[in-house]
């Protein structure tokens, strides 16, 4: 069977992939790869720091790799925090208290955003397809639900009527950025697996 390092530790975003592609290839983690190289996310864009990544990961293990790169955009903040969205704050409800404090004077109507995610399936010494996914919604006030991870509490789906904490973890993947990267790669992953 064909393997593929996928360079995230995120057990969630592991779980993920592992469903999408079934038994078609095997999907090791970062955390299994025994010197996982280290990878500064320097570059101005989500695809060009899933690229970086991908390609140091498909160099350093001789297989082909997988990565993401993925965060929040916010219209009245001009993008931000964007590529650093996972270094705006310390954890995630620091994160979330400067968000809502950068938009305080902002009304509703125009606080929108996007989740945006970029992933890149580099094989060792040449080819990378990067494949993108974006989700529409807006920030609220403060946070809703219990669920998810990150800007989740804050970020509402307007078609939904409710914050991605407040979705089941099937109903986020069917509409989310990550869930629709995942689907416009997976026939990269299955010609992998010669399917």
């Amino acid at each position: 069977m064909a393997r593929l390092i996928f360079a995230t530790a995120n057990p969630g975003k592991l779980a993920e992939l592992r469903g999408l592609v079934g038994g078609a290839l095997e999907v090791v983690s970062a955390a299994e790869f025994p010197h996982p190289p280290q990878v500064e996310e320097d570059q101005e864009s989500f695809e060009g720091n899933a690229e970086k990544k991908a390609r140091a990961y498909a160099e350093a293990s001789g297989l082909p790799a997988l990565a993401d790169d993925s965060g929040l955009c916010v219209d009245a903040l001009g993008g931000r925090p964007g590529v650093h969205s996972a270094r705006y704050g310390s954890d995630d409800a620091g994160r979330i208290r400067r968000l809502l404090e950068e938009l305080r004077e902002v009304p509703e109507d125009a606080r929108t955003a996007r989740f945006r995610c970029a992933l890149c399936l580099a094989v060792p010494g040449g080819e990378v397809v990067v494949e993108v996914g974006e989700c529409e919604g807006r920030i609220l006030g403060r946070p809703r639900g219990a669920g998810g991870f990150g800007y989740d509490p804050v970020f509402w789906v307007p078609s939904l009527g409710r914050t991605f904490a407040e979705l089941s973890p099937h109903e986020k993947s069917a509409i989310s950025h990550r869930g629709q990267a995942f689907r416009r790669m997976l026939p990269h992953l299955l010609a992998l697996a010669g399917r």
